[in-house]
């Protein structure tokens, strides 16, 4: 049970990333979905091989919007280019559903931000790394390296309910204050609310999933810091924050995803770039990162330390 559980939680942290909190207020309308496509007599959509269609969020900034302002919209832009092909964007919510009424039902072909162990789909080689952040006020003066540093112990913590980072605040007695967050989409609340509190100064320091943390850091009007945490999951694999991030596509689009990979590996540097505007922070890919092997290999270290 513990293994499914810790497989799972590569899409527990999936959903935390590409979708978090979200602001669907200001919008425009985004054409509802027709339950009955693709059942007999209606039409259905035919993927193309000369189509580069996005399955993506309409209001997930830094990772997409409706405008096509967000970073994963600029990278399949670049990938598109790369292969001649015409690219266009699938809009639809990332709540519970989405692969059922976006990829698998065929109205796109590609996923521009999932863990490469993400069983739903088949996925590319990883393109980057990231992991998650801890901001704080500049003018604080806190200094946190890890989740044993004194100074996240002097204040109120932001971080994301029931998200892998709240395993290394329990483990350093931490979690009794700290502020959680709602892990599923809420399309009441800004991408941003965390950061945002952080800023306001109703919580004294974030702890973020890097994306988020980094873009919205750099759009805030009073100055704060932003580091990378260090990665848990050698102490403890449930708390594992830091995760390679790959494309999806059918399984059964090997072609697709070859071609996909081939711009990946073209446009690398195109792509770290768009990701340092964005202020994503990122660290090399960890070839072979699987969290299951992590945990055996905890676990029997665990035992021979006589843990």
């Amino acid at each position: 049970m513990m293994l499914n559980n810790l497989k799972k939680l590569g899409l527990a942290t999936f959903l935390v990333a590409a979708s978090s909190f979200s602001y669907a207020d200001a919008i425009d309308e985004i054409p509802p979905l027709n339950p009955d496509e693709g059942r007999p007599g209606e039409i259905a959509r035919i993927p193309s091989e000369d189509d580069f269609r996005v399955c993506t969020d309409p209001d997930n900034l830094p990772f997409s919007n409706n405008k096509q302002e967000g970073f994963e919209d600029k990278i399949a832009e670049v990938l598109a280019k790369d292969l001649g092909k015409n690219l266009s964007f699938m809009y639809a919510f990332n709540r519970f559903g989405f692969l059922r009424n976006t990829i698998n039902a065929r109205r796109c072909d590609i996923l521009m931000g999932v863990p490469p162990d993400y069983d739903p789909v088949a996925t590319s080689k990883p393109y980057y790394r990231t992991g998650h952040v801890f901001v704080w006020r500049k003018e604080s003066g806190y200094d946190i390296t890890g989740y044993d540093s004194a100074d996240l112990k002097k204040g109120l913590v932001g971080t994301t309910d029931k998200s892998p980072t709240t395993v290394a605040l329990s483990d350093n007695g931490i979690i009794g204050n700290a502020k959680p967050y709602r892990i599923q989409r809420d399309l009441n609340k800004k991408p941003s609310e965390m950061i945002d509190d952080l800023e306001k100064g109703e919580i004294d320091v974030a702890i973020a999933w890097g994306p988020i943390g980094g873009y919205f850091a750099k759009q805030a009007k009073v100055p704060l810091v932003v580091r990378l945490a260090p990665e848990y999951e050698k102490v403890n694999a449930r708390g594992k924050t830091y995760w390679n991030m790959s494309i999806g596509v059918r399984h059964s689009d090997k072609k697709r995803l070859a071609e996909i990979e081939g711009a990946l590996e073209r446009n690398h540097d195109k792509i770290m770039q768009i990701l340092a505007d964005y202020g994503v922070p990122t660290v090399p890919v960890v070839d072979g990162d699987n969290i299951i092997k992590t945990f055996k290999e905890n676990k029997k270290n665990h035992l021979k330390n006589g843990d």
